[in-house]
């Protein structure tokens, strides 16, 4: 699952039974939950399950999953996931029955007319029947959402006092800006060039793909939802909303009318995201891909800016040879070759970007030493300096791993497929790891602590079950304590145990 669908999925854990019995009345959430939200086990749970008439004993399930010892606790997390977003119902345990299972009368109704067709109209959005601007076709709704995202970025970015990275760029809405104010991405700070500054939840945000970055924006947009009483709202209708965009068609003009006025509403904030084309005058609107992949494993624009551009000159200076991943020359290209994209990454920490966008310059100004800039390459070095710095800022060695990993150039990828070694050079992704431990001895863990038990037998029942669906962080057997990271689904294995005894 990527980071995106995984940011939705936290936020989705936490809604209660009510919520997700009005998301399921939508077949377009149904649909876009299965298809993007579960397991390729948890599929074959609900397809097998859902037109059955009668609930399924849940040691049947055996079968699904492989025989390996490991086969019961992949069986449980797969349930517990399934529970979780209210897909599956399980019988109370009991000594004298058998516990049985099946799929929540809310979601099997919805998924049962997303597979049939059926449904209100407009459950997948009515197009538009009136004419078409020919001007607006995918390149230019490609355009214009790259242009709206590069400018909340661009504000996020200038929150660094980074000289330069804003050129052209004109920035979000008040409403946008409020709300990485509200979500911290950023605070203000007088001190500063800019009067903000950029907070460690901004750098996590400012370093994720594309399609997180989105989510983390909505999920901040709905929950400000839910604490503005006369915002006019439903965070549980904004979000069905969003999955009904994800499943339209990407250049395809969708009626307005057809919308209620509530829906209406939220289509001047989606506007501001780049989710949404707004024409002016008209009784059309267009979805972005920004919105058509919300629930998509792709990343919407891999690199919202401009990405990492091309260019047959090479890292090393020296005409007709590119550089290879240990420094020395490689063979020369194709002249038919006449980009390339990313970053190299050699094992003496230096770094070649082959980029053109003031913004992806300006990240990797937050944890590299940047020496040389040309028309369409950058040049810098990895530097315990530049990485303590980062770390300084809030951005862990993890998240710079990753992103470089994300953005490495297709040279590194094609040499790591046929030597079967990493992406990154192995040596440089430890020393990364060993210049964050150098500030940092201690790991925290956000999470619960479960203690006081009324037996023994309930400690052990529940810290196991903790251990089972993957949520267990640690555990004291003398002292019958353990510590979570998430509680929900052992609150409601708690109940389930008490009712069935």
């Amino acid at each position: 699952m990527s980071l995106g669908g995984q940011q939705l999925l936290e936020y989705l854990e936490k809604l209660p039974g009510t919520a997700f019995r009005r998301l399921y009345q939508s077949p377009a959430t149904a649909l876009a939950i299965f298809r993007r939200m579960l397991s390729y086990h948890a599929k074959v749970i609900v397809r097998g399950l859902l037109y059955m008439p009668d609930p399924f004993p849940l040691t049947s399930l055996d079968i699904w999953f492989p025989p390996e010892a490991d086969g019961k606790i992949h069986r449980d997390r797969t349930i517990a996931a399934l529970r979780s977003l209210h897909i599956l119902q399980v019988s109370p345990p009991g000594k004298d029955r058998t516990q049985e299972i099946q799929i929540t009368t809310s979601f099997k109704k919805g998924l049962q007319l997303a597979f049939e067709g059926g449904g209100e109209d407009g459950s997948f959005g009515v197009p538009s029947s009136l004419p078409v601007d020919p001007t607006i076709d995918i390149a230019y709704l490609d355009k214009y959402a790259r242009k709206k995202w590069d400018d909340i970025l661009h504000y996020v970015v200038n929150s660094l006092g980074v000289h330069g990275s804003s050129e052209g760029v004109s920035g979000p809405k008040a409403s946008v800006k409020e709300l990485l104010l509200a979500g911290r991405l950023v605070e203000r700070r007088p001190d500063t060039r800019t009067g903000i500054g950029i907070t460690q939840a901004g750098f996590t945000f400012l370093l994720q793909e594309s399609n997180a970055q989105v989510w983390t924006l909505l999920l901040l947009w709905l929950e400000a939802a839910d604490h503005t009483a006369d915002s006019g709202m439903d965070s549980i209708d904004m979000l069905s909303f969003l999955f009904m965009l994800s499943s339209l068609e990407l250049g395809t003009a969708y009626d307005t009318s057809a919308l209620t006025e509530t829906r209406r509403n939220m289509l001047p904030s989606l506007v501001d995201f780049g989710l949404i084309y707004f024409p002016r005058d008209t009784r059309q609107f267009f979805p972005t891909r920004l919105a058509t992949t919300l629930t998509s494993t792709a990343s919407a624009l891999r690199t919202v800016s401009s990405a990492f551009t091309a260019a047959t000159a090479n890292p090393s200076g020296e005409p007709g040879t590119t550089t290879s991943t240990s420094g020395g020359p490689a063979a020369t290209p194709d002249k038919t070759q006449t980009t390339a994209k990313g970053i190299i990454i050699e094992t003496n920490y230096r770094i070649y970007a082959y980029t053109t966008s003031p913004l992806q310059i300006a990240v990797l100004a937050l944890f590299c030493q940047l020496n040389m800039r040309f028309p369409n390459m950058v040049s810098g070095r990895l530097t315990r300096d530049s990485i303590r710095q980062a770390i300084g800022f809030g951005i862990t060695a993890d998240q710079i791993i990753s992103y470089l990993h994300a953005h490495a150039h297709q040279q590194m990828v094609r040499e790591a497929t046929v030597t079967g070694k990493p992406v990154l050079p192995p040596t440089v992704v430890d020393q990364i790891r060993l210049w964050q431990l150098e500030n940092e001895r201690m790991q925290t863990t956000a999470g619960f602590l479960f203690k006081d038990f009324e037996s023994t037998e309930e400690y052990a029942a529940l810290s196991r079950y903790a251990e089972e669906i993957g949520v267990l962080v640690w555990k004291n057997d003398k002292r019958q304590l353990f510590f979570a990271s998430k509680h929900e689904q052992l609150r409601d294995y708690l109940k389930s145990r008490k009712k069935g005894e």
